[in-house]
């Protein structure tokens, strides 16, 4: 086994790199947000994964801009009714810790067992700003993935869907049967990352086989028409290029990129592109 297998021998180590990157922007003078627990998850182990990423991106700048966008969207939703966060394939995230939360918010999040058994382990006596829950689930077998949508959204009338770096890492099959399984009254709003084919070739060849072991996949060569065939209409679409650029997190090797036309989301294209979305479904007819 060589390095970097042992680095990323798993894809639950992503959560260490995001962690960690977390951690670095937490870390700067001016942060856009501030984690004070991502330090103790990411470990030794998570650094080491982002000193081996992309040169690009050692500065973690890429996670922390996804992090933010993806909290600008929490908060959106919450100002707009909702009354329950369900975070899909949570990993190492802290946002029930810090963010500003209503106190009776309903935050679920579900990962593998073995993940959230060392999260709380490591979080062992922090207090959550919400009503924190934890369910081990394999979000990738679709039965378990619908019974444990069943039980959770029974209470709910207003969720929001979280999978921040989690499609990445399925099959565009597997894609199209979460899509549908989300499709469901109780789900308000879906808020999902995903990056281009273009970008998937970027990235593919700067991990250096970083990510051997957890191998991304998912890169709809449609965009965001992948989404909304499958009946999701985007309500945003935040560019991680551009947003990057405008909190001052470009590196300067790739600022000439935020002054250019960004991509069509929804064509195909040879440049990159990589985008926080929140989507909505009127449809909740599961195909």
């Amino acid at each position: 086994m060589d390095e970097h297998e042992t680095l990323v021998a798993h894809v639950s180590d992503t959560a260490r790199w995001a962690a960690a990157c977390r951690a670095l922007e937490s870390a700067r003078q001016d942060p856009v947000f501030t984690d004070p627990l991502a330090d103790r998850l990411a470990g030794e182990r998570g650094y080491a994964i982002v000193a081996g990423g992309p040169r690009f991106g050692r500065t973690g700048w890429w996670h922390s801009v996804r992090a933010k966008l993806f909290d600008e969207l929490i908060m959106m939703a919450l100002r707009s009714g909702c009354d329950m966060v369900l975070n899909l394939g949570a990993g190492f995230d802290t946002r029930p810790y810090r963010l500003d939360l209503p106190a009776d918010l309903v935050w679920v999040e579900a990962d593998l067992p073995e993940l959230l058994a060392e999260k709380e382990l490591l979080l062992g006596g922090e207090t959550a700003r919400c009503l924190l829950t934890r369910r081990p689930v394999d979000l990738a077998d679709p039965d378990a993935r619908s019974a444990f949508l069943d039980a959770e959204l029974a209470d709910a009338s207003k969720a929001l869907v979280l999978t921040e770096g989690f499609v990445y890492f399925l099959s565009d099959t597997a894609v199209r049967a979460l899509a549908l399984d989300l499709k469901r009254p109780e789900i308000a709003w879906w808020g999902v990352d995903f990056w281009n084919a273009a970008m998937h070739r970027i990235m593919a060849a700067s991990t250096n086989d970083l990510l051997r072991s957890a191998p991304i996949v998912f890169a709809p060569r449609a965009g965001i028409a992948h989404f909304e065939a499958l009946g999701w209409t985007p309500l945003e679409i935040h560019s991680i290029f551009e947003s990057a650029h405008r909190l001052r997190r470009l590196p300067p090797a790739l600022r000439p990129i935020a002054y250019l036309p960004q991509p069509n989301p929804r064509k195909p294209s040879t440049r990159p592109l990589s985008v926080v979305a929140r989507l909505a479904c009127t449809d909740t007819t599961r195909r």
